[in-house]
């Protein structure tokens, strides 16, 4: 009788009197057992109080345990609680998660990912530069779930931050604002570009003028930038692509003179840390990270349950406006201007 030790595969085996082979797969892939095996297998392994690691699977399957998460930028807020999300639902599954931070570079991307087939059960990728060929067929060799960035037969979670835009757009228009700068992302950032494509429309709806100024790294530093760009088109309030940019912004408008919301209103995207502690509090999309990160991961872990799953629709979560102190009506001046 096993007794006073952890309890481990040939044990089992011994027990039912088959290979540990036959109880590798009956344990982790019971269709290909007979179905008398399988219940003797699982039988024992009750009586044994037998409990699987994650690494002994791997010996049979030759799987590593481990599941990669890879970020356009680290240092950005928002993926933060992407991370957090991510490796508290892998970690209860048993998985290790490892990190890599692309800093916005689709060719990094592209060398994680193939770096990463090899050492890893399936890659979890947030905020994808790659265009929707390179998803999928990364998709057809490997385990892939997306976070905002949608491609046919790839499996995605997906945040409705366009849908929230519109709604910071219906706030600052209910304001009084009528000409409204609307401050990008990267280029190859999939929502940003939903995003400009539901304010533009909404504009249209409204009755605002939407100013494209163009598109910007999604950081403090070209927050500066922004902010002289916004203050040439005579806008009166702007919709920043994150909270990074639109705190950057805060800062330059500070040195300028420019007051916020008097002269301009400003709304952000994330609702990072710290957004509620600028000068103004800002006014953002409130996106939920750790929720986001949660269900991607067990999105992978239900494909690596059943690998022959289709991808299906993407799982969408909602996001919210947050309005604090930096959006507000149309200055006098800006109304007889």
């Amino acid at each position: 009788m096993v007794n006073r030790r952890t309890v481990t595969i040939r044990d089992v085996a011994e027990r039912a009197g088959v290979a540990t082979s036959t109880v590798s797969r009956a344990l982790s892939r019971p269709g290909r057992v007979s179905e008398s095996t399988r219940e003797l297998v699982e039988r024992v392994a009750a009586e044994l109080d037998y409990r699987p690691s994650v690494h002994a699977s791997a010996l049979g399957s030759r799987r590593t345990g481990a599941i990669a998460l890879v970020v356009a930028d680290i240092a950005n807020g928002y993926y933060v609680d992407v991370i957090r999300g991510t490796q508290l639902e892998l970690g209860a599954a048993g998985y290790r998660l490892f990190l890599v931070d692309t800093e916005e570079s689709a060719d990094a991307e592209r060398a994680a990912i193939a770096a990463l087939r090899g050492a890893t059960d399936g890659i979890v990728i947030a905020a994808s530069r790659l265009r929707d060929a390179e998803l999928r067929s990364t998709a057809a060799l490997h385990p892939l779930v997306t976070i905002n960035r949608s491609a046919e037969g790839v499996a995605t979670v997906v945040v409705d931050t366009a849908a929230a835009a519109v709604r910071a757009l219906e706030h600052v228009a209910s304001l009084g604002h009528r000409r409204v700068a609307f401050v990008g992302g990267p280029a190859e950032s999939w929502s940003g570009a939903r995003r400009r494509h539901t304010t533009l429309e909404a504009g249209r709806r409204l009755g605002v003028d939407i100013v494209d100024v163009g598109h910007f790294t999604p950081t403090r530093a070209s927050g500066v930038a922004a902010a002289d760009a916004v203050l040439l088109t005579g806008a009166t309030a702007c919709l920043a692509y994150n909270d990074a940019i639109a705190i950057g912004m805060l800062g330059r408008l500070h040195e300028r003179g420019v007051a916020v919301p008097g002269d301009l209103s400003v709304v952000g995207c994330d609702d990072v840390f710290g957004a509620d502690f600028c000068s103004p509090p800002l006014t953002t999309i409130r996106v939920p990270g750790e929720r986001a990160g949660r269900a991607a991961a067990a999105t992978m872990l239900a494909q690596l349950r059943d690998p022959d799953a289709e991808a299906g629709a993407p799982r969408v979560l909602s996001a919210e406006l947050v309005v604090r102190r930096s959006t507000g009506s149309v200055a006098e001046a800006a109304r007889t201007a």
